[in-house]
């Protein structure tokens, strides 16, 4: 598996209160597939992709990605990780406001050892032909495109999406979701993503579904729809 999670535990301390998190989290995802963590806000969702991620570190568990055992990495490490085989795309697009679009994305191939072509890259997401614009200059579409741009400009392993169409309407969501698993066809990423909406995950592979810091149910799509077909 691409990647295998298991036992993860993770609480947060304030003053005398314990807040348990996550609680013993066990799941796998395969290769070049699509996963979806479904649950409410205040489940586990983020901290579990943090983690998986490397932004955050469990107090106990095992997290593999691609054979890289993530929980044993010091801070260093944990930073190359995240540089070379992590993307990750967020609710509020978190774009430089004062660079261009190419500039935005330029930032983060000149830190990566094995960039994709910027250009390329540009025309696979529709906007090479706004390269030149700045993100006030975009709609809110536009630029979690760019922000999807971005991501995959390093050629990452893994793209871990939090709540990638939180911010849009319905047609702009399913615009998104279409190019997201563009992406995983086109360029074999794995993408894991987290979300409240249900209904997106019809497009998964593997659903996973969290609730108070625990996986209360998951299953394998045998048949994903494409985006295109998602409704709710």
């Amino acid at each position: 598996m691409f990647i295998d999670v298991s036992d993860l535990r993770k609480t947060y301390t304030s003053g005398m209160i314990k807040n348990e998190v996550l609680k013993g989290i066990a799941m796998k995802l395969g290769k070049g597939e699509i996963g979806v963590i479904l649950g409410p806000s205040g489940s586990g969702k983020s901290t579990l992709m943090n983690i998986i991620g490397g932004v955050d570190r469990g107090d106990s568990g095992k997290v593999i990605v691609d054979g890289i055992e993530v929980s044993k990495l010091n801070d260093d490490q944990l930073t190359e990780y995240r540089r070379e085989a992590v993307g990750f795309v967020f609710q509020f697009y978190n774009l430089v406001p004062n660079l261009t679009v190419r500039e935005n994305i330029e930032v983060v191939s000149n830190i990566s050892k094995s960039p994709l072509n910027i250009d390329e890259v540009l025309a696979e997401v529709q906007m090479l032909d706004k390269k030149h614009r700045f993100p006030r200059e975009l709609s809110g579409g536009e630029q979690q495109r760019v922000s999807i741009a971005r991501a995959i400009v390093k050629n990452p392993k893994l793209l871990l999406c939090d709540e990638p169409t939180g911010a849009l309407d319905f047609q702009t969501s399913r615009s998104i979701l279409k190019l997201l698993q563009q992406v995983n066809r086109n360029f074999g990423t794995t993408i894991l993503m987290i979300t409240h909406n249900t209904a997106i995950s019809a497009m998964a592979n593997r659903v996973f579904k969290l609730r108070s810091g625990e996986i209360v149910d998951e299953w394998v799509n045998q048949a994903p729809i494409p985006a295109e077909g998602i409704e709710w």
